[in-house]
């Protein structure tokens, strides 16, 4: 069996025996298939798609390149919850805590920044010593000790994955339905999950652009979940604006222990709300939702959440300091305002073009080697729907470099489009499918 034969039968749009994935998931994680054969190939799957089978085959085989977890023996249900990936996007960070408090196991393995969207992996490196390289003795060691860990992918973890979440990032082939469900499948399915918790995207901001594409690919990934005999449930959320106020890592981090503080963003705090309900509901510590949702309150007010966030950072050998004292977070040297140039009534956001322009100030990457400034990024001022005056102040760019802020700001100001006319934001929530 030969690569170019696998690459030439897909870019003329046959499907792929499970045969063939296998040979080529483990011929890629062992090294013999080059970066630029698998660019060609997921370019090809790019234009030609996976049909069911094939992509259920994928997921499979890239989660059993490496271990598969079991927690089984911890005695409590372990769930997670996935973010197909957005621009402010930083509930990982609120629900780990308030769903850990709750008596559910969250075994979080997360990604980097992907394109425009944020990595929880750097938003929570901004924690001065946090430490996202645990080996899997230490996370199942914190995981049974705090209720929760966040880590990256170790290299026994789905390193077929590991190896193709870079490689998507520098080849333009992120938004592929199929390699999104079995990037996020895979990992999910390895971390020995009883279930998993799906916030599918769509949007401006998001991979999927379109409500249609957004289920599509959340049925996908719900069928994977199926075969896979574990339990899943997906809730469709709008990316036209970005979620909370903060993007950018520090910025965000910030901006979640506000949130576990119960002064965060009212669509953070929804989310966020609505996601850990379902998260608690699923592991079966609460009868219905509106009990889970309690949960998720109590959780909040009684300051329970926050001791879990101070515990997590203490367990992965952070300064739990930070939780009161932000100054501790790296901050850019600099700032500066975009402003309204008009009256009117904010009709649209490219939210995309605003987290382009964060990661050209810095926040994420250009390329798969590239590194982050962990303090650079943006505060929005405003929402869809506000009323702006000229002068009105839209969203604050902090920066260290002034030649980024040159490249960024230009996207950032073209990015808001004001009108006449007020606009209904849509729901942050628009469906659930299970």
């Amino acid at each position: 069996m030969r690569a170019s034969d696998i690459i030439a039968k897909k870019r003329d749009g046959q499907p792929l025996t499970r045969e063939e994935i296998r040979f080529i998931v483990r011929s890629y994680t062992r090294g013999g298939v080059e970066d630029y054969q698998m660019s060609a190939l997921m370019m090809a799957i790019y234009f030609r798609g996976m049909n069911a089978e094939e992509t259920f085959a994928l997921t499979e085989e890239m989660m059993r390149s490496g271990a598969v977890l079991d927690f089984s023996d911890l005695g409590r249900p372990a769930i997670d919850k996935h973010s197909t990936g957005g621009v402010g996007d930083n509930t990982s960070l609120v629900i780990a805590p308030v769903v850990a408090s709750a008596g559910v196991l969250v075994p979080m393995i997360s990604g980097r920044a992907l394109a425009h969207s944020g990595g929880t992996l750097d938003k929570l490196e901004s924690i001065p010593g946090f430490r996202t390289n645990l080996s899997l003795e230490e996370f199942r060691a914190t995981l049974d000790k705090v209720g929760t860990a966040l880590i990256g992918q170790t290299r026994e973890i789905a390193p077929a994955d590991r190896k193709l979440y870079a490689l998507r990032d520098v080849t333009a082939t992120v938004e592929c339905r199929p390699l999104i469900t079995a990037s996020v499948m895979s990992k999910k399915m390895a971390e020995g999950i009883d279930g998993v918790v799906l916030d599918v995207k769509y949007g401006s901001g998001a991979f999927m652009k379109t409500e249609s594409e957004a289920i599509k690919l959340a049925e996908l990934m719900l069928d994977v979940a199926r075969k896979m005999d574990r339990r899943c449930i997906a809730l469709m959320t709008d990316m036209n604006q970005p979620l909370g106020r903060a993007v950018g890592n520090s910025l965000e981090t910030i901006e979640a222990i506000e949130t576990l503080k119960g002064a965060g963003p009212a669509d953070l705090t929804f989310l966020c709300r609505e996601l850990s309900a379902h998260m608690i509901l699923m592991g079966g510590r609460a009868r219905d939702i509106e009990s889970a949702r309690e949960i998720y309150d109590d959780s909040i007010s009684s300051g329970a959440a926050l001791n879990k966030m101070r515990e997590i950072i203490r367990a992965q050998e952070g300064n739990e300091e930070v939780v009161e004292n932000y100054s501790l977070f790296p901050t850019a040297q600099h700032n500066e305002d975009v402003t309204a140039s008009r009256q009117g009534y904010l009709q649209r956001i490219d939210t995309e073009a605003v987290g382009r322009s964060c990661m050209l100030l810095g926040a994420g990457r250009t390329r798969v080697d590239g590194p982050i400034d962990l303090s650079v990024g943006l505060e929005m001022h405003v929402r869809l729907g506000d009323r702006v005056d000229p002068g009105s102040k839209l969203a604050t760019i902090y920066y260290n470099d002034r030649e980024r802020l040159e490249l960024a700001l230009p996207i950032l100001e073209t990015s808001f489009t004001i009108g006449d006319e007020s606009v209904e934001p849509p729901p942050l929530i628009a469906r659930i499918l299970r």
